[in-house]
């Protein structure tokens, strides 16, 4: 699936200006509080991210000045047939070349085929999304990704509130862990105290698949949850929508109940068997909620040590204890100089990790 070769943000938060071409697998923003980290993680879900809605101020724009738009551009390489279409995004393909990274409007046989996404916000604060070719613009066509690509494509962010990713909701984790998809209709007709019984027996066929990756992922990852999870409707829904159908316990608690540790820990292990359906993930602040040893097991879960990479993350950390266990090509720093951000890779030499790990 999909992944970054090029970012570009303009005007955000703290950002005037950044231009970054990130590793397709691992990369760990590292740097002193305040220096942009976070705001590219955001940028980066606000623009490949599947909201219909997106809540914005005006002090997300830089220095306030609203005059100036927020432009947040991102390239994706590494697509599938579907994204590559010439009947769908014809106009739209553009070529990208590795080893000078540049990105040329149109696709060539020597250059991979990409796709530019932008968003832009102006002073009304409405976001515009669109697919960015000189070509469709001469043309004077515009458009923007089919609401399935768009859900496809978009990050999966572990923060600290897991209640999204924990139920079979549009764009939850789960959904993306297989094909299955459980039919509630019959168990909504009922009382909502037997529904959750009914509903619990059936759910073990219809999304066993499923409730089997997430046993053995929370497994492997030592996550308590009292034997073989079920998917039982959630007692506390006040209407069954989205997100009726949630993860529970053997013993029937709903496992959003887990800490907020185990909690990030077990959507890392997840997400990477979602991998072949969505390959970006955000998580600000790793080792928020976890100590030293789950750190590592979240890192492993990644598939830092992994070549190539199963995912491509992007991390935020002031842990040394992510610092020591990352490569040097899988730490960068980011810095402000004057009036643009650089994010810096810290180089693939053996020890150089230990220096940072000494001076944070």
């Amino acid at each position: 699936m999909a992944r970054v070769r090029h970012i570009r943000i303009e005007n955000f938060r703290s950002i005037q200006l950044l231009d970054w071409h990130p590793s397709a697998g691992i990369n760990c923003l590292i740097g002193p509080g305040d220096s942009g980290k976070s705001s590219i993680l955001e940028a980066i879900d606000l623009c490949l991210g599947s909201r219909r809605t997106v809540s914005l101020t005006d002090a997300d724009f830089y220095l306030l000045d609203v005059e100036q738009s927020i432009s947040i551009t991102i390239t994706l390489g590494e697509l599938d047939d579907s994204l590559k279409s010439m009947e769908v995004y014809g106009l739209y393909l553009r070529g990208y070349k590795a080893q000078t990274r540049a990105i040329e409007d149109e696709p060539e046989a020597a250059a991979e085929t990409v796709l530019t996404i932008n968003m832009t916000v102006g002073s009304d604060l409405d976001p515009v999304w669109t697919l960015v070719s000189a070509r469709a613009e001469a043309h004077g066509q515009s458009r923007y990704l089919t609401w399935s690509d768009r859900a496809r494509l978009s990050p999966n962010r572990i923060g600290a509130l897991a209640d999204h990713n924990l139920a079979w909701r549009r764009g939850s984790v789960l959904n993306r862990l297989s094909n299955e998809r459980a039919d509630t209709s019959a168990a909504l007709a009922k009382a909502a105290r037997d529904a959750r019984v009914t509903f619990g027996d059936a759910a073990d066929i219809q999304l066993g698949e499923t409730l089997q990756i997430v046993t053995d992922t929370a497994t492997a990852l030592g996550i308590p949850t009292g034997g073989k999870p079920k998917a039982m409707l959630d007692a506390h829904s006040v209407s069954f929508s989205g997100g009726t159908i949630a993860l529970h316990s053997a013993d029937g608690v709903p496992l959003r109940a887990l800490g907020v540790g185990s909690t990030r820990l077990l959507l890392a292990g997840l997400q990477r068997k979602a991998a072949s359906e969505a390959t970006v993930i955000l998580i600000d602040e790793l080792e928020y909620g976890l100590e030293p040893h789950r750190v590592i097991r979240l890192l492993g879960s990644l598939g830092a040590k992994e070549t190539p990479a199963p995912l491509q993350a992007f991390i935020t950390t002031h842990s040394p204890i992510a610092l020591r266990e990352l490569r040097g090509d899988q730490l960068f720093v980011v810095r402000k100089q004057v009036s643009a951000h650089y994010v810096t890779v810290v180089g693939s030499v053996d020890d150089v990790q230990g220096d940072h790990s000494a001076s944070s």
